[in-house]
């Protein structure tokens, strides 16, 4: 069997990457004590796989893992175990008990809901930003530079906005997190900032959820 396991990444925990947070989580689950699988070879660790890695700076409300596990355990045992043993900023909040045929997280996620909201400071540029908003919605095409490791090219991020709204203040956006078409936030604010005719802020970034091609959450398998 595996165990999903829904998590909450916060505070200081948002500056860490995907490796070091990796190595926290398969720390902590070895203190737990907990029946994890190891992989095989001269080099042996638990086995561990995230369904999206998460940007350096941005906190995960709702951030998805899985560990095959070579013995059962209750969820309820699994959680009050690793959330024991996990470091300040890791909060363990769900274990769900999966079969292991059923297809993994990484290749369900569909999309990323994220939410936005000002630093302090910057309350006049996000209010700047936010009024720009019905034009940036009105525009069928945002073309702008995709960064990757092979260079350069132009692209349009119109396709991988999903959904875009204010909210009390915020701005929510559920941006396409696939094979397929990859919508970044922080380009996302650069091309809102953009249409808005200003500098472009740097707000805080929480992911809210990861969802499936149903837009329902990835853990509601």
């Amino acid at each position: 069997m595996k165990m999903l396991l829904v998590f909450k990444k916060e505070h200081d925990l948002r500056f860490i990457g995907h490796l070091d947070l990796q190595r926290a989580m398969q720390r902590a689950i070895r203190r737990s004590g907990l029946p994890a699988s190891f992989s095989q070879g001269f080099n042996p660790h638990i086995i561990l796989s995230f369904a999206a890695p998460l940007a350096v700076g941005i906190t995960g409300e709702r951030e998805i893992a899985e560990i095959p596990l070579h013995l059962p355990v209750s969820p309820n045992d699994f959680l009050e175990r690793l959330g024991r043993a996990l470091p300040p900023g890791l909060v363990a909040l769900e274990a769900i008990g999966q079969p292991d045929d059923v297809p993994a997280a990484m290749a369900r996620l569909f999309a990323a809901q994220y939410a936005f909201s000002p630093r302090k400071g910057e309350e006049g540029c996000w209010q700047k930003l936010l009024e720009g908003l019905p034009a940036f919605l009105a525009r069928e095409s945002i073309p702008y530079i995709r960064r990757t490791k092979s260079g350069e090219r132009p692209d349009d991020l119109r396709p991988g906005i999903l959904n875009l709204l204010e909210k009390k203040g915020e701005l929510w956006a559920a941006l396409a997190l696939n094979q397929h078409m990859t919508a970044k936030p922080d380009q996302l604010i650069a091309s809102l900032a953009e249409t808005a005719g200003i500098k472009a802020p740097l707000p805080c970034i929480r992911r809210m959820a990861l969802l499936d091609s149903r837009f329902a959450p990835l853990e509601q398998v």
